[in-house]
Protein backbone atom coordinates (compact mmCIF):
# COMPACT_ATOMS: atom_id res chain seq x y z
CA UNK A 1 0.00 0.00 0.00
CA UNK A 2 2.02 2.68 -1.07
CA UNK A 3 1.01 6.45 -2.34
CA UNK A 4 1.41 6.03 -6.29
CA UNK A 5 0.89 9.67 -8.32
CA UNK A 6 -0.17 7.52 -11.68
CA UNK A 7 -2.89 5.32 -9.78
CA UNK A 8 -3.98 8.35 -7.77
CA UNK A 9 -4.20 10.29 -11.27
CA UNK A 10 -6.23 7.93 -12.83
CA UNK A 11 -8.83 6.61 -10.21
CA UNK A 12 -9.42 10.58 -9.91
CA UNK A 13 -10.20 10.48 -13.25
CA UNK A 14 -12.55 7.64 -13.91
CA UNK A 15 -14.07 8.42 -10.34
CA UNK A 16 -14.96 12.10 -11.96
CA UNK A 17 -16.05 10.56 -15.12
CA UNK A 18 -18.72 7.91 -13.24
CA UNK A 19 -19.45 10.82 -10.58
CA UNK A 20 -20.32 13.18 -14.00
CA UNK A 21 -20.46 16.43 -11.95
CA UNK A 22 -20.25 18.41 -14.49
CA UNK A 23 -22.90 16.67 -16.13
CA UNK A 24 -25.39 16.77 -13.41
CA UNK A 25 -25.64 20.72 -13.25
CA UNK A 26 -28.74 20.59 -15.17
CA UNK A 27 -29.97 18.55 -12.77
CA UNK A 28 -28.36 20.55 -9.70
CA UNK A 29 -30.12 23.62 -10.99
CA UNK A 30 -33.06 22.13 -11.60
CA UNK A 31 -33.46 20.55 -7.50
CA UNK A 32 -32.22 24.60 -6.48
CA UNK A 33 -35.25 26.23 -8.25
CA UNK A 34 -37.80 23.20 -7.00
CA UNK A 35 -35.86 23.51 -3.17
CA UNK A 36 -34.89 26.77 -3.02
CA UNK A 37 -30.88 25.42 -1.34
CA UNK A 38 -29.09 22.95 -1.86
CA UNK A 39 -26.58 21.38 1.29
CA UNK A 40 -24.12 21.01 -0.62
CA UNK A 41 -21.71 20.64 2.78
CA UNK A 42 -23.87 18.03 3.76
CA UNK A 43 -24.28 15.94 0.34
CA UNK A 44 -20.38 16.37 0.00
CA UNK A 45 -19.43 14.39 3.56
CA UNK A 46 -22.34 11.71 3.19
CA UNK A 47 -20.90 10.88 -0.29
CA UNK A 48 -17.48 10.70 1.03
CA UNK A 49 -18.00 8.87 3.76
CA UNK A 50 -20.39 6.81 1.56
CA UNK A 51 -17.58 5.70 -0.63
CA UNK A 52 -14.84 5.45 2.04
CA UNK A 53 -17.06 2.84 3.64
CA UNK A 54 -18.15 0.88 0.60
CA UNK A 55 -14.08 1.24 -0.06
CA UNK A 56 -13.66 -0.86 2.88
CA UNK A 57 -16.82 -3.15 3.54
CA UNK A 58 -17.61 -3.26 0.20
CA UNK A 59 -15.79 -6.71 -0.87
CA UNK A 60 -16.73 -8.40 2.59
CA UNK A 61 -20.71 -7.41 1.81
CA UNK A 62 -19.51 -9.44 -1.27
CA UNK A 63 -17.80 -12.39 -0.06
CA UNK A 64 -20.66 -12.59 2.09
CA UNK A 65 -22.87 -13.34 -0.78
CA UNK A 66 -20.22 -15.47 -2.69
CA UNK A 67 -19.10 -12.86 -5.57
CA UNK A 68 -15.53 -11.71 -5.96
CA UNK A 69 -14.44 -9.04 -6.75
CA UNK A 70 -13.31 -10.15 -10.46
CA UNK A 71 -16.65 -10.71 -11.40
CA UNK A 72 -18.08 -7.61 -9.83
CA UNK A 73 -15.05 -5.67 -11.68
CA UNK A 74 -16.47 -7.34 -14.73
CA UNK A 75 -20.22 -6.22 -13.56
CA UNK A 76 -18.71 -2.92 -12.83
CA UNK A 77 -16.41 -2.21 -16.16
CA UNK A 78 -20.40 -2.86 -18.22
CA UNK A 79 -21.98 -0.54 -15.97
CA UNK A 80 -19.64 1.31 -16.78
CA UNK A 81 -20.02 0.82 -20.51
CA UNK A 82 -23.29 1.58 -20.57
CA UNK A 83 -22.68 5.02 -18.81
CA UNK A 84 -20.12 5.84 -20.62
CA UNK A 85 -23.12 5.44 -23.77
CA UNK A 86 -25.37 7.57 -22.42
CA UNK A 87 -22.65 10.21 -21.78
CA UNK A 88 -21.63 9.72 -25.41
CA UNK A 89 -25.33 9.83 -27.48
CA UNK A 90 -27.43 11.79 -25.32
CA UNK A 91 -30.00 9.12 -24.46
CA UNK A 92 -30.67 7.66 -21.03
CA UNK A 93 -30.97 4.14 -20.57
CA UNK A 94 -31.94 4.39 -16.89
CA UNK A 95 -33.32 7.44 -15.26
CA UNK A 96 -34.50 7.91 -11.40
CA UNK A 97 -37.61 9.82 -10.24
CA UNK A 98 -36.95 13.24 -10.26
CA UNK A 99 -36.12 13.92 -6.57
CA UNK A 100 -38.62 16.72 -4.56
CA UNK A 101 -36.04 18.11 -2.54
CA UNK A 102 -32.61 19.12 -2.48
CA UNK A 103 -31.51 17.50 0.59
CA UNK A 104 -29.13 14.64 1.33
CA UNK A 105 -30.60 11.94 -0.14
CA UNK A 106 -30.73 13.39 -4.12
CA UNK A 107 -27.50 14.98 -4.03
CA UNK A 108 -25.35 12.02 -1.80
CA UNK A 109 -27.08 9.43 -2.86
CA UNK A 110 -27.66 8.60 -6.05
CA UNK A 111 -26.55 11.90 -7.95
CA UNK A 112 -22.70 11.62 -6.44
CA UNK A 113 -22.19 8.14 -4.75
CA UNK A 114 -24.53 6.43 -7.31
CA UNK A 115 -24.33 2.75 -8.61
CA UNK A 116 -21.90 3.57 -10.83
CA UNK A 117 -19.56 4.90 -8.66
CA UNK A 118 -19.67 2.35 -6.18
CA UNK A 119 -19.03 -0.33 -8.67
CA UNK A 120 -16.58 1.71 -10.03
CA UNK A 121 -14.59 1.96 -6.62
CA UNK A 122 -14.84 -1.77 -6.01
CA UNK A 123 -13.27 -2.30 -9.50
CA UNK A 124 -10.65 0.52 -8.95
CA UNK A 125 -9.89 -2.06 -5.80
CA UNK A 126 -9.02 -5.00 -7.71
CA UNK A 127 -6.19 -3.03 -9.29
CA UNK A 128 -5.40 -0.12 -7.37
CA UNK A 129 -3.40 0.61 -3.66
CA UNK A 130 -6.91 1.34 -1.49
CA UNK A 131 -4.70 4.58 -0.41
CA UNK A 132 -4.27 5.97 -3.51
CA UNK A 133 -8.49 5.79 -4.34
CA UNK A 134 -9.06 6.95 -0.84
CA UNK A 135 -6.84 10.09 -2.25
CA UNK A 136 -9.05 9.80 -5.23
CA UNK A 137 -12.66 10.05 -3.39
CA UNK A 138 -10.96 13.02 -1.30
CA UNK A 139 -9.85 14.95 -4.97
CA UNK A 140 -13.32 14.49 -6.44
CA UNK A 141 -15.44 15.14 -3.17
CA UNK A 142 -13.47 18.74 -2.74
CA UNK A 143 -14.87 19.11 -6.54
CA UNK A 144 -17.98 17.98 -6.35
CA UNK A 145 -18.32 20.69 -3.39
CA UNK A 146 -16.78 23.06 -5.26
CA UNK A 147 -19.25 22.66 -8.05
CA UNK A 148 -22.10 22.25 -5.82
CA UNK A 149 -21.31 25.47 -3.81
CA UNK A 150 -20.90 27.26 -7.41
CA UNK A 151 -22.96 25.64 -9.82
CA UNK A 152 -24.85 28.67 -11.40
CA UNK A 153 -21.96 30.55 -11.88
CA UNK A 154 -20.72 27.46 -13.68
CA UNK A 155 -23.52 27.23 -15.31
CA UNK A 156 -23.31 31.07 -17.10
CA UNK A 157 -19.50 30.27 -17.96
CA UNK A 158 -19.69 26.48 -19.91
CA UNK A 159 -23.19 26.76 -21.74
CA UNK A 160 -25.30 24.44 -22.51
CA UNK A 161 -22.84 23.28 -25.70
CA UNK A 162 -20.21 23.33 -23.45
CA UNK A 163 -21.39 21.14 -20.76
CA UNK A 164 -22.47 18.86 -23.91
CA UNK A 165 -18.78 19.03 -24.87
CA UNK A 166 -17.26 18.43 -21.71
CA UNK A 167 -19.89 15.12 -20.79
CA UNK A 168 -19.01 13.91 -24.46
CA UNK A 169 -15.39 14.07 -23.87
CA UNK A 170 -15.79 12.43 -20.45
CA UNK A 171 -18.19 9.58 -22.07
CA UNK A 172 -15.35 8.36 -24.71
CA UNK A 173 -12.55 8.37 -21.47
CA UNK A 174 -15.21 6.05 -19.19
CA UNK A 175 -16.16 3.90 -22.10
CA UNK A 176 -12.14 3.28 -22.66
CA UNK A 177 -12.05 2.71 -19.14
CA UNK A 178 -14.63 0.50 -19.41
CA UNK A 179 -13.15 -1.92 -22.29
CA UNK A 180 -9.80 -1.70 -20.08
CA UNK A 181 -11.44 -2.50 -16.58
CA UNK A 182 -13.43 -5.90 -18.58
CA UNK A 183 -10.36 -7.05 -20.40
CA UNK A 184 -7.55 -6.85 -17.28
CA UNK A 185 -10.63 -8.65 -15.04
CA UNK A 186 -12.46 -10.95 -17.69
CA UNK A 187 -9.38 -13.02 -17.85
CA UNK A 188 -9.34 -13.98 -14.26
CA UNK A 189 -12.60 -15.76 -14.25
CA UNK A 190 -11.88 -18.21 -16.73
CA UNK A 191 -8.82 -19.33 -14.76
Amino acid sequence: MEFDFRETATATMILFAVIDIIGSIPIIIDLRKKAGHIQSEKATVVAGLLMIAFLFVGKEILNLIGIDVNSFAVAGALILFFLALEMILGITLYKDEAPETAAVVPLAFPLIAGAGTMTSILALRAEYATVNIIAAIVINIIFVYIVLKSSGKIERFLGKQGINVIRKIFGVILLAIAVKLFATNIKSLFI
